[in-house]
Formats: structure tokens, sequence, C-alpha cells
């Protein structure tokens, strides 16, 4: 009999998970919507004066952008290592994790609960090259004065933020698997089709618009045509157009599409492909 009862439990809870889990999801999503409505406008203020990629959104892609940058600062730990913290440093640096999983079901990069804020340059390991961001278990760092440069334009094709969140993308994917957006795991492999052979050939001395740091490892490759692609999206397309197609279906977004004005969305939805997830090797 006690058996019988175990058995009904056990069967009851698999059965009421998934509901319940949707259930409780969406209540917590409610009642964030509310808290967010306070803090809106400040939210807007900061974003639409160092994010570019989010003034050329429609409206109600920028509502749904600020809600999720919100979602993302309130679940996270901010360290500030010789630097002055200011109200505005977590919501950009959540800002920029959103602009690269926006075109994604999941976007919280829910692995990483302390980010780190240096105020520049800094060493780390045994490296004797200075660092300006990197990703490790303990967390996602990054240097505060590289990072403003990038968001504001001021370094052409270099944006540590956005490089760094393509490191915590495919950390929390391939690595930790804590979050694995289906259609980003799944279309990886049609990605690395593109991208390895153009790998290959930077490894063999050949260069191009991406630059030779992104032929230190795929790892790099990676985050480098994470950058390349939001900062120069015209370059890319015109050097590496299948790269940037390749990119375009990966994130479903496509910062041209954006550019011309025409108040569409950024989402593309491609039909979900049979392939397995591919695992991100250096």
């Amino acid at each position: 009999m006690e058996f019988i009862i175990i058995v009904a439990l056990v069967t009851a809870v698999l059965l009421l998970h998934r509901p319940l889990s949707a259930l409780f999801n969406k209540l917590y999503i409610s009642r964030q919507q509310h808290k967010f409505i306070e803090c809106e406008t400040f939210y807007h203020s900061v974003v639409s004066k160092y994010i570019r990629y989010y003034n050329r959104l429609p409206l109600e892609d920028q509502r749904k952008f600020l809600f999720r940058t919100f979602l993302f600062r309130k679940t996270r730990r901010f360290h500030y290592l010789e630097v002055k913290e200011s109200a505005e440093m977590p919501i950009l640096i959540s800002a920029v994790a959103i602009q690269l999983t926006f075109g994604l079901d999941k976007f919280m990069l829910n692995y990483f609960n302390d980010i780190f804020v240096l105020k520049d340059d800094y060493h780390y390991g045994f490296y004797s090259r200075p660092f300006m961001g990197h990703v490790d278990q303990s967390g996602i760092y990054l240097s505060w004065d590289n990072f403003i440069k990038g968001i504001t334009g001021q370094t052409p094709n270099c944006n540590v933020g956005l490089h760094e969140m393509g490191h915590a993308l495919a950390y929390v994917t391939f690595i930790t698997e804590t979050e694995e957006d289906k259609h980003f795991k799944k279309e990886f492999k049609n990605f690395s089709k593109v991208a390895r052979p153009i790998f290959a050939t930077m490894q063999e001395g050949k260069r191009n618009l991406l630059g030779e740091y992104a032929a230190v490892n795929y790892h790099e490759f990676w985050a480098v045509s994470v950058e390349t692609f939001f900062e120069n999206p015209v370059c890319l397309k015109h050097e590496l157009p299948e790269l940037y197609q390749a990119m375009v279906s990966l994130l479903r977004q496509d910062p041209l599409q954006m550019r011309s004005g025409s108040g569409k969305t950024t989402f593309i939805f491609k039909s979900p492909r049979q392939e397995e997830g591919f695992k991100l090797n250096a």
C-alpha cells in the first residue's frame, strides 16, 4: 500500500511540475513587471544615453529590452574593485548582456551570479599580458574604463562587454549547461560549419577584419565575431558575408535590418534544425 502511495505521489509531482513551474514563473514575471514600472524611466535614461543598439529598436522592443535588463540586473551581485560604484554601471553591463541575447528565449546567463567590475586593465593568473575582461567559474570580470570605451564607440570593432558576454553565453551553453537556449545550441553547429574554415585559415596566417586575436583559439574567434557583428556589421557582411549570415541565424537578429529604420522586429525566426548541439572546443 505504501509503495502505491509513493508511486502515486511521484507521478503527481512529475505531472504537475511543468504547469506549476509555468504558473510560478508567470506570477513572478507579473510581480517584477510592477516593480519595473517604478524604475523604467531611469533605466531608459541610462540605456538610451550609451547603448546605440537600444536606440534603434522599435518602442515595443525597447520596453522588452529594458525589462530583460531589469531582470538581469536584479539577479546579479556586482562587486567593485578599485573603482567607484555608480547606479549606471550594473544597468549598462546588464544591458550589454541583453543586447547579445535579445533574439534568444534564454537570456539570463544564469550560472553567473557574480560580476566583478575593475577600474582598468588587470593581471589574471600566470598570464603576463594585461586583461580587459575574462570569464571563469567564479564570475564575469570587466574593466570599466575599457567597457565604457566599447559602448561609446571609442574603440572601433572592440567592445569588451559584448566580448565577455559572448564567452559567458558559450560557457552556460556548452560548459556548465545550466541555461541552454535550444535554438542557440542547435544552430551553433551550423555557425561552426562556416566559422571553423575561416578560423583555420587565420591560424595559418591569413588576416581579415576580425584581427589577429581571433586566431588565438576558437573561443576567442567566437567572442571577437560577436563584437564585430554588432560593432561593424557593414564591413563584416561585405568581407565575410557567410559568417555574417551565420551570426544572424544563430542570434536571431540582424543589426543591418535595425539600421534600415524599417521599425521591424529584430527577431528572425527560422525553422528548427535536427542536428545535435555542438561542443565549443578551443
